[in-house]
């Protein structure tokens, strides 16, 4: 589990601090949750539950069945390791043997770690609101390469990021090559260059990501709730499905 570092301060504050965040564990699990076997709820005509996905009032992205029985919330981190191992051995399971039943919704919040961080979340809202979550799988599943420049080039990036705010993200993308990488995925360069340069936007982002935090006592990524429950020692698929088929996912 990757350790939150005051998201908005850090996101937004200079020097930039770049090394990758410890993993540890968090806070004890608040327990495990028990259900009847649910059966399979259809999708509208035409769609898989995966293909349906809703911005909730918290600016998370719920994919699948809005009134799914069993709802998953993760909070992760676009930089995060342990939450790119899930996005590689995990999700792809989660959307297709759960979601895709109807019987399992999941919800994908952003904790914000570092400005690049911001930076990425902006960018995967870029696209209209079914690209999130796919663009959010690219970036775990090349992370190595994806924050290579931006660790590369500290010094570049840090001048960068001292630039006015509506420059300074856009300018940090250049250096970081996040356009090349967003544009091979259907973010093209004026769009992410505009998107980057909505201070107000981004400033909401991690202003949520801390508010969030604190209220529900999220202190690393990636956190998983089931039903409201928070699931801390729960951070890979091997331990999460099986709280699914309990809750009834089964």
């Amino acid at each position: 589990m990757t350790a939150i570092r005051s998201p908005f301060l850090a996101a937004l504050a200079f020097p930039l601090a770049l090394a990758l965040s410890a993993c540890g564990s968090g806070a004890e699990e608040t327990g495990s949750l028990e259900g009847e076997a649910i059966a399979e709820i259809p999708a509208p005509e035409g769609q898989e539950w995966s293909d349906v996905v809703t911005v909730t009032e918290a600016d998370g992205y719920l994919l699948g069945n809005p009134d799914a029985p069993i709802k998953v919330m993760e909070y992760a981190s676009l930089t995060c390791p342990a939450c790119a191992a899930f996005a590689q051995n995990g999700a792809d399971q989660l959307k297709e043997e759960y979601v895709d039943t109807g019987r399992v919704s999941y919800e994908l919040r952003n904790q914000i770690h570092a400005p690049h961080d911001l930076m990425l979340a902006q960018l995967v809202r870029c696209g209209a609101d079914e690209t999130y979550h796919p663009l959010s799988d690219q970036v775990w599943k090349n992370l190595q390469s994806v924050l290579g420049p931006v660790f590369e080039r500290q010094e570049q990036f840090q001048q960068a990021l001292a630039l006015p705010e509506d420059q300074r993200f856009v300018a940090a993308a250049e250096v970081a090559g996040f356009y090349d990488f967003f544009a091979a995925r259907g973010i093209s360069e004026d769009q992410a260059r505009s998107c980057l340069a909505d201070f107000d936007a981004m400033t909401a982002i991690a202003e949520n990501s801390t508010r969030q935090s604190n209220e529900l006592g999220v202190t690393g990524t990636p956190t998983f709730f089931v039903n409201g429950s928070k699931l801390d020692t729960v951070n890979t698929w091997q331990a999460l499905e099986p709280v699914l088929q309990r809750a009834g996912a089964r």
